[in-house]
């Protein structure tokens, strides 16, 4: 049996603001067929492009070295500072599993063998054009990664150092104008998108790409039974009251088990505080009226009562399985944010504990 490895994308700046990212990340996860264990954004600062680079190039082949440089000066051009007055923002995806690197490496593709067939993530999203002498007039190759294992392991070993000032929830980083009534909101990508590695998760954020609102917070989270307690808590009266005290109960558990993995009444108060078996992907969305936009896109709870093209319509089975929570309002946003602890920092500890087992 092969020993499991980590690898990453990086969804480049380009991508995010041409909302791109539910195709890559859905390409990534159902072509691979890896397990996605991290995520977060980052607004690099020129250091962290700088020392990024440093491992890029390395071939010694003329054409492939070529298009290393073209990826090394386009990280430092793109990367950081400032682009039409806004500071750009990337996506740093974790995935682990066995070959994790060159199932990455395939699904990527390289840029300089585009064959335009979609094939690949960067035959569908990347550019590389040339003019008739075959010099380089317009370059964007969509994803980052590396392809192999030291250069993986530097690479996140590197942006996990700048994980706490360079990433996290990036809502300083987005210029508005001034009298603009700009809100965050939470959205939860529900477990029945992880049973199998799928485009559905994927599928899902580019459907949420029509509100028109920007990514600025991605954390792969697993609930614990507590923090489901908390969530859904006022719930459970909603559902005491319309189904009656023992099956309202029951149905309550049901939630909670399904977003964690276990129901409260059989989980020990030791156990409470751990993790969950479950996978959720936590995104917060930043705009103008963002909490109305993004559950108008999610429609309502019951997906037979959805509207054609939204993400229950599209993806929900039952009023419990439907596929993603919105917050439904800015202060829910808030109380649910703190829950799930958004702004906690899980992709360090994640890359720090996989190596050091090495």
């Amino acid at each position: 049996m092969q020993p499991e490895e980590l690898s990453y994308a990086i969804v480049t700046p380009y991508s995010m603001r041409k909302s791109r990212t539910g195709g890559i990340v859905g390409r990534l996860i159902s072509r691979t067929g890896l397990d996605l264990v991290g995520g977060r954004m980052f607004a690099p600062s020129a250091e962290l492009a700088k020392r990024y680079v440093e491992t890029i190039v390395t071939e010694t082949d003329a054409q492939h070295r070529a298009t290393q440089e073209l990826i090394r000066d386009y990280v430092l051009k793109n990367f950081a500072g400032k682009i039409n007055g806004q500071r750009p923002r990337v996506l740093l995806l974790v995935f682990r599993g066995a070959d994790a690197v060159e199932k990455i490496h395939r699904t990527v593709g390289h840029i300089v063998h585009e064959r335009t067939s979609g094939e690949t993530i960067r035959d569908t999203f990347g550019d590389y054009i040339t003019d008739d002498s075959g010099k380089v007039i317009y370059f964007e190759p969509a994803v980052l990664t590396a392809f192999d294992p030291k250069t993986v392991e530097h690479d996140l070993k590197l942006w996990a150092d700048f994980s706490d000032r360079d990433g996290g929830i990036l809502d300083h980083v987005i210029n508005f104008p001034g009298e603009a009534e700009v809100e965050k909101t939470l959205v939860l990508i529900k477990p029945d998108n992880f049973k199998f590695p799928n485009l559905r998760p994927g599928g899902v954020i580019e459907v949420f790409s029509r509100s028109g609102l920007l990514i600025i917070g991605f954390k792969v989270h697993r609930m614990t039974v507590a923090q489901a307690e908390e969530f859904y808590g006022p719930v459970l009266p909603v559902l005491e009251q319309k189904l009656g005290p023992a099956s309202g109960r029951d149905n309550w558990e049901g939630i909670v088990e399904f977003m964690a993995g276990r129901r409260p009444s059989e989980c020990p108060p030791e156990d409470r505080n751990t993790p969950g078996t479950e996978k959720s992907i936590a995104i917060v969305y930043q705009g103008v009226d963002a909490v109305h936009k993004i559950r108008d896109v999610l429609g309502p709870t019951d997906p037979a009562k959805a509207p054609p093209g939204s993400i229950r319509k599209e993806f929900g089975q039952t009023i419990m399985i439907n596929a993603a929570h919105a917050s439904d309002s800015a202060d829910n946003a808030k109380r649910e944010m703190g829950i799930i602890r958004i702004g906690e920092n899980n992709f360090k500890p994640l890359i720090e504990n996989f190596y050091r087992r090495r």
